[in-house]
């Protein structure tokens, strides 16, 4: 009898998602509106995607309030965990070469690079600053093409939801300036992209740090997967300068 394997979707949930997931109710009427969707995408469709992250979600989601990043690493403490290679290390420095990224936001061109690599379909972010602009997509997903990789969908679970028809009827969307918009959740998460940042002189110590963390998590029984399909993956033609 032949077996049908259903692969689900993958869903990167970036930081400031696992940050908005686990934080109190908030009496801010647009902060509360960002908890409810991060749980329900959570807790509604977690038996249609398969939800992963990375080292530098780790990285990131470990620091702060320590009662906060105990509940924040119990949540993630079951999703798959995504290898790193020198793919993401080339692809991390064209986002920051080309300004996709800012230079001082690391941390967030390799949640970008992480999940490309890999292949991932949705990266879902509220870091509305440097992955879910408007103005940035379509310059990252033109990096990445570049780079030869299919970009991926970047999104707020909100948009995510309403992309794939919830059943529910959608809540309806307060009015706000996503870019000029911010919250303590928000804040510290930012705090600590630009901490991290701010450790490294050059990404070759950045990266050296991401694995030195990998290797430590693996020690301690914390399996690392790839998704990276070399099928997918065309590499960008060496210039003159480069032969």
């Amino acid at each position: 009898m032949l077996k049908y394997i259903t692969v689900k979707p993958k869903i990167y949930l970036e930081s400031t998602v696992v940050s908005h997931l686990v934080a109190r109710p908030s009496n801010d009427a647009i902060l509360a509106s960002w908890q409810r969707a991060s749980r329900q995408l959570w807790e509604d469709y977690a038996d249609r995607f398969e939800f992963i992250i990375s080292r530098i979600v780790l990285a990131e989601i470990q620091r702060g309030n320590a009662t906060a990043a105990r509940q924040r690493l119990e949540a993630v403490s079951q999703l798959t965990v995504l290898d790193s290679s020198p793919k993401m290390d080339t692809l991390v420095q064209k986002l920051l070469d080309t300004g996709a990224v800012p230079r001082n936001s690391v941390p967030d061109a390799q949640h970008i690079a992480v999940a490309t690599v890999h292949g991932v379909e949705y990266l879902v972010s509220w870091n509305h600053k440097h992955i879910v602009n408007e103005n940035k997509r379509e310059h990252i997903n033109r990096v990445c093409r570049e780079a030869g990789f299919q970009p991926i969908t970047i999104c707020t679970p909100i948009e995510l939801m309403e992309d794939i028809q919830m059943k529910e009827t959608p809540e309806k969307r307060l009015e706000y300036d996503p870019e000029t918009y911010t919250n303590p959740i928000l804040e510290e998460c930012y705090r600590i992209k630009a901490e991290i940042s701010a450790e490294f002189e050059t990404l070759d110590e950045f990266f050296a740090y991401l694995r030195a963390g990998e290797e430590e998590d693996k020690r301690n029984g914390i399996k690392y997967v790839s998704y990276f399909d070399p099928s997918k993956h065309t590499p960008p033609e060496k210039s003159d300068d480069e032969a």
